[in-house]
């Protein structure tokens, strides 16, 4: 189901709780919202759809992916972006790396660790900023 974006920033400066699998309903839901808003969007956190649990969603090269509980454990080649967010208003910049590795929990649960480039890893950055209540 499609849920509002939540544009609160003392809401959205939380940290998130780490995410179970009694959180798969927002996790689909936040899929769902992401789909909505796919013309303008191309990742979302949970903290977005009004839900403080470390999940994640976004557009891994055309098709879309979930993360529950990411956490960047290796960065390389720092950069400075500009970007904007579905959640504030305007274009900000921050520092982003080229290249990641996450470690995260896949729909069932499983850790998975997999390496990112590129605008990939530039979104999943932005969205593990929401989980940890950075506003970007």
């Amino acid at each position: 189901m499609e849920r509002p974006i939540v544009k609160d920033p003392i809401f959205l400066a939380q940290k998130s709780e780490p995410a179970t699998a009694e959180d798969i309903g927002a996790a689909e839901d936040l899929l769902e919202t992401l789909v909505v808003h796919r013309h303008g969007c191309v990742g979302m956190a949970a903290n977005m759809i009004g839900v403080l649990k470390r999940i994640i969603v976004f557009d891994d090269e055309g098709k879309c992916m979930t993360m529950f509980n990411p956490e960047i454990i290796k960065c390389a080649e720092p950069y400075e972006a500009e970007e904007g967010c579905l959640s504030l208003t305007g274009l900000r910049k921050t520092t982003r790396y080229r290249t990641i590795k996450v470690r995260y929990q896949n729909e069932r649960f499983q850790v998975r660790t997999r390496s990112y480039s590129g605008w990939t890893a530039q979104i999943i950055q932005h969205e593990i900023d929401h989980c940890n209540g950075v506003l970007i």
